[in-house]
């Protein structure tokens, strides 16, 4: 990636601001605007950015923690530019051209994914998403029961509540997956409408058996919607385990999807996106408005969401991204992606190779989850919650995660097992820079886990 100053990007914005304006250029000059004051405007910037300390680095290869990926430059810029005109992308009357671009953009989404024809949208993200497809399935299975894996995201359960559905969650197996056996069992004495399956687990990135669960689906009848808000975007990438790839295979064969272009897709907060296989499920969306949609009989975008105004900016930043980089196997995008897989493989070596260490299975994409060992799983818990403290002292941001002590051998580290659930350590090596600064980022641990280990020893 070329080498970038600050003043580059704003001089490029300024004259692609220059381009806009030219568009406008014949309209009389506005009147009755509020000119603001730059010295006032000033000193709220300049408060602002020191708020803004108060945050951890998310844009610096040493977080490593949560699921934050900066957005590309030209999807900040593209943001910013559409910005000025601040573009509703609810109906065409208040988003024209950013309108197409949101559907260009999400068709070459549905494309990635296998999909010619196809009904999808952006959403604010994967809540509201995962909200629109399962009302779809509602609507098309009323009075049955949704289900997903234990590790699938809560945002299921709760946004079950949310549409008065009955919601139970499905166990999982021993690598975080759901429990194909445990879901049968279910659809043989309970009347389930949709089956959610995660690809991308946002624990540890674990993929649900999809072929398996396409197989049930023939057999039950139920709707299959898949949640891949995380790990969408994978499918363009081959050095996965033979089972991750023939869940990808197979993405095509879902009724529903989501995906998150704000996580893995280089965009800012809030870009999701919903897709579904069959058209005219459109039709469960069918309103009227007295004023809304008259300028254009072409499809607004408002008639297929429940949401109403919607960002055209983020139309526009994603747009301009997929332009840059195409959704393909062989470019830019992609070699990304499989630059994050390679980083969170060399972090699971070293990690497996670290005596002091217990880690569960390898990453599916690129979070990597690991417990400090300890005598007790109560033990081990406090440990790593010292560790990912002590970490953050030497500018190491993880992250923490309660998962099952099933996940994990516990024998054969002699480790005790006094609760059910083991505090872990977790990253998401979702950054360029992250494969280079594995080495680095061990290196903190190291040093942090040396002190907590040291003080646990002098008691």
């Amino acid at each position: 990636m070329a080498e970038y100053h600050i003043d580059d990007l704003l001089a490029l914005f300024g004259e692609a601001f220059a381009k806009l304006q030219t568009g406008f250029k014949d309209l009389p000059k506005g009147v009755g605007g509020v000119v603001p004051d730059p010295d006032a405007m000033k000193d709220v910037l300049f408060g602002l950015a020191e708020r803004l300390h108060d945050n951890y680095p998310y844009f610096h290869p040493l977080y490593a923690g949560q699921m934050l990926k900066p957005p590309h430059l030209l999807a900040w810029l593209a943001y910013g530019l559409a910005m000025w005109i601040n573009p509703n992308n609810h109906a065409l009357d208040g988003g024209r051209a950013t309108s197409a671009m949101e559907k260009e953009a999400v068709a070459e989404l549905a494309s990635m994914i296998g999909w010619g024809a196809h009904l999808g949208h952006l959403c604010s993200g994967g809540t509201m998403a995962n909200l629109e497809a399962l009302w779809v399935g509602r609507q098309l299975h009323p009075r049955t029961k949704t289900v997903a894996s234990e590790q699938a995201h809560f945002t299921h359960e709760r946004i079950s509540a949310v549409l008065g559905i009955d919601f139970e969650a499905v166990p999982a197996d021993r690598y975080g997956r759901m429990d194909v056996q445990a879901l049968e069992a279910l659809l043989q004495t309970d009347d389930i409408g949709t089956v959610v399956a995660t690809v991308g687990t946002t624990a540890t990135g674990a993929i649900d058996p999809l072929p398996k669960l396409l197989d049930l689906r023939e057999r039950y009848g139920f709707r299959l919607h898949v949640d891949a808000a995380y790990g969408g975007y994978f499918r363009l990438v081959d050095e996965l385990s033979e089972e991750a790839r023939n869940a990808y295979a197979r993405l095509q064969d879902a009724d529903s999807l989501v995906i998150d272009p704000h996580k893995h897709g280089l965009q800012p907060y809030g870009c999701g996106c919903v897709l579904f296989r069959d058209p005219s499920v459109g039709r469960f969306y069918k309103h009227d408005s007295p004023y809304t949609y008259f300028s254009s009989t072409e499809l607004h975008l408002g008639e297929i969401s429940l949401e109403c105004s919607r960002p055209g900016a983020a139309a526009a930043a994603l747009w301009a991204t997929q332009k840059l980089l195409p959704l393909t196997k062989d470019g830019e995008f992609a070699s990304g992606l499989r630059q994050s897989r390679r980083a969170a493989k060399a972090l699971y070596d070293k990690l497996t190779s670290d005596s002091r260490f217990l880690v569960p299975f390898p990453p599916e994409l690129d979070i990597v989850v690991w417990a400090p060992k300890a005598k007790t799983v109560s033990e081990a818990s406090e440990r790593a919650k010292s560790i990912f403290f002590q970490a953050a002292c030497l500018d190491l941001h993880l992250a923490l995660a309660e998962l099952p002590v099933t996940f994990f051998d516990l024998e054969s580290a002699g480790m005790e097992p006094d609760r059910e659930n083991i505090t872990c350590l977790r990253s998401a090596l979702m950054k360029l820079e992250h494969y280079e600064w594995i080495d680095a980022i061990y290196e903190r641990l190291h040093k942090a886990t040396e002190v907590v280990m040291k003080a646990a020893k002098d008691g």
